[in-house]
């Protein structure tokens, strides 16, 4: 089955997709469709091509995103085969909707978008082994891990360069294990104006999603709604810094894209200024 998160006025709805239907149903978004499933009422229907896509989990407790998860992006880099996974958290405020404008930030100069594959959890999850955290997999969805390069390396610390406000796109629906085979081998792609910037596959993926939900679940109580994504390929040599005026569309295999425009920041930069304080 497939659930989104509608908005529909004012207000977030949850919604069943079937094909070119919307059908808006009594639950408040696309995972409390999920999990309330069996108890639906049909209370409307929306067209899809002209739906207003909300980010599919409006409010996880926990967002974990993953380092270091293709094979191929570990050698395009040089590293060593990480031992063990590594994450660094998002919160709620970086989510936005897969069809919303994306503002880029006037303080980084370096800005780039990473295709993940999203996975939403759907029980609270503790001490799990993977053929737990399997079954525990609400479903898929997309995400684009809008990164500021800048930030990012200022420190060894990822977190700043990964968090600002609105900078994540998640959907556009949730599918459930079942239509896509547990997402074990499914294209995905990021491109700018119709130009590549990423492909690759999750066939790629050293830490599969049942194992990272495992791991995760040994020193987090996972809570329906949650996120993790579960990493990046490696970019093509044509990537650059994102611009204002550009259109990005992150896609998956079987699940949809993301479609976002990119647009200037109306708040001012404030790097000089920062400057000028450290230089006193």
């Amino acid at each position: 089955m497939r659930f989104a998160t509608i908005r529909h006025g004012d207000t977030l709805t949850g919604a069943r997709v079937e094909g070119d239907r919307v059908v808006l149903v009594d639950a408040d978004n696309a995972v409390d469709a999920f999990l309330r499933q069996d108890q639906l009422r049909d209370i409307g229907e929306v067209d899809a091509a002209t739906a207003h896509y909300a980010r599919v989990s409006p409010d996880p407790a926990h967002i974990l995103c993953t380092g270091l998860n293709y094979r191929s992006h570990i050698e395009q880099l040089g590293r060593p085969t990480p031992r063990y996974p590594t994450f660094f958290a998002k919160f709620p405020s970086t989510l936005t909707g897969p069809r919303d404008r994306i503002v880029l930030p006037a303080v980084s100069d370096r800005i780039e978008g990473e295709v993940e594959l999203a996975v939403v959890i759907g029980r609270p999850l503790h001490r799990a082994t993977p053929t737990e955290a399997m079954a525990a997999i609400a479903g898929y969805t997309l995400a684009n891990d809008l990164s500021l390069r800048d930030w990012q390396h200022r420190t060894t610390e990822a977190l700043q360069g990964k968090v600002f406000d609105r900078s994540t796109p998640l959907g556009p629906v949730l599918v459930t294990p079942d239509e896509v085979d547990d997402a074990r081998d499914l294209a995905l792609s990021f491109t700018v104006d119709g130009i590549p910037w990423q492909q690759g596959t999750t066939s790629d993926l050293l830490f599969p999603p049942a194992e990272l939900i495992a791991y995760c679940s040994t020193f987090l109580t996972l809570q329906p709604g949650d996120v993790i994504l579960t990493g990046t390929p490696g970019t093509t040599p044509e990537a650059a810094s994102l611009l204002p005026g550009q259109t990005m569309t992150t896609s998956i295999e079987d699940i949809g894209s993301a479609i976002n425009p990119t647009v200037c920041d109306p708040s001012p930069d404030t790097r000089p200024a920062w400057e000028e304080r450290r230089r006193r």
